[in-house]
């Protein structure tokens, strides 16, 4: 059956202990007792502080009721937890795969081993998703396009002492080129997985703009299937597993904050992605410019069009690989072969 036949029949498999949550949660649903992929992904991963709490420090409240949230919803007080998978020598050099948005760090799953054997692989969860910390807006995180930049510069800075390479897919690809536009000596590789890189390209499609509408997005944010399943395959071929739905669907189930922080970095991107699509384009047009940047295609992205890219990469004169059969989520349609792309890229340079 479909993903979005999932929608209408109530009785489908939703795959969290109950001891896990908060119980802040609208989706009820069965549980099942067995070992469960989500546990067994996060039994990989380490946990690393980095970038400081702001703000007050208290108790985070949902943005609805204004009650109390559980113990899953509450940031750390001092310095925020970020989950991260890593593989493959220390001695090797790094390659740091950042997700889009909305995902996880297990979007990379199947890159990750074919990287790990000639680099280090790592791979992280922005704050607010997966399995790093989310805090509620207005305690310690507002979810900014600009607190994502200063965010992303301390956890690179706990991460790798020398130089990195960074692949980073879709919509926080501004972010992450922002980032490096002020550290371009820390780079060695910028790798672009469907960045939004055209005027076009910087309106969130509407399946990821209705969680930014008032009250509306606060109550959809909180649904599983709209929030993971829905945003995952409605950009592209991409058919997914039971399997790995239920890790991505975990975040939603045991916590209102996963729900709560998409709602407002939805509107976040609404208001600052067309000024942060156009710095990147200026960015990366400049003569000043000098990490080696080159931009893979998924060709069947429903989300964003191919129209420009092209014009875009002979004007910029950045390399454009193109992948016919993948879409806006290029490692989950091509996991493996994204691997093997990335690693000729990088190893040319070695």
């Amino acid at each position: 059956s479909n993903v979005l036949g999932l929608m209408d029949c109530q009785d489908y498999l939703l795959d969290a202990p109950v001891s896990v949550g908060d119980g802040f949660s609208f989706s009820g649903g069965k549980y099942s007792d067995g070992e469960n992929p989500a546990d067994e992904w996060f039994k990989k991963g380490k946990i690393l502080k980095a970038h400081p709490v702001c703000g007050t420090g208290g108790k985070a409240k949902d943005p609805i009721f204004g009650l109390n949230m559980g113990g899953s919803s509450q940031a750390s007080t001092d310095v925020f937890r970020w989950f991260y998978i890593e593989s493959g020598s220390a001695d090797n050099p790094p390659i740091i795969l950042i997700h889009g948005f909305p995902s996880q760090a297990y979007s990379y799953r199947k890159a990750i081993p074919i990287l790990s054997k000639n680099y280090h692989a790592i791979a992280f969860d922005w704050l607010g998703f997966g399995f790093s910390d989310k805090p509620q807006p207005k305690y310690g995180f507002d979810y900014t396009l600009g607190e994502y930049v200063s965010s992303l510069e301390s956890l690179i800075n706990e991460l790798a002492i020398g130089k990195v390479s960074l692949v980073v897919q879709g919509y926080f690809a501004p972010v992450v080129v922002k980032y490096a536009s002020s550290h371009q000596e820390k780079l060695n590789d910028l790798i672009l997985l469907n960045p939004p890189l055209t005027e076009k390209h910087a309106n969130l499609p509407s399946t990821l703009s209705i969680f930014s509408n008032f009250l509306l997005g606060e109550i959809f944010s909180q649904d599983p299937l709209r929030a993971s399943d829905k945003a995952l395959t409605s950009s592209g071929p991409y058919k997914m597993k039971e399997d790995d739905a239920m890790v991505y669907r975990r975040p939603y189930l045991t916590s209102g904050s996963s729900g709560f922080a998409l709602n407002a970095i939805s509107r976040e991107m609404k208001k600052d992605l067309k000024t942060y699509v156009e710095e990147m384009r200026m960015t990366l047009m400049d003569a000043s410019w000098k990490v080696r940047t080159t931009i893979c295609w998924g060709q069947r992205d429903r989300w964003l069009s191919y129209d420009g890219v092209e014009e875009f990469c002979n004007n910029s004169k950045h390399r454009l690989v193109e992948l016919p059969t993948a879409g806006h989520h290029v490692q989950e349609d091509l996991g493996e072969e994204l691997g093997k792309v990335i690693s000729g890229i990088i190893s040319k340079r070695r």
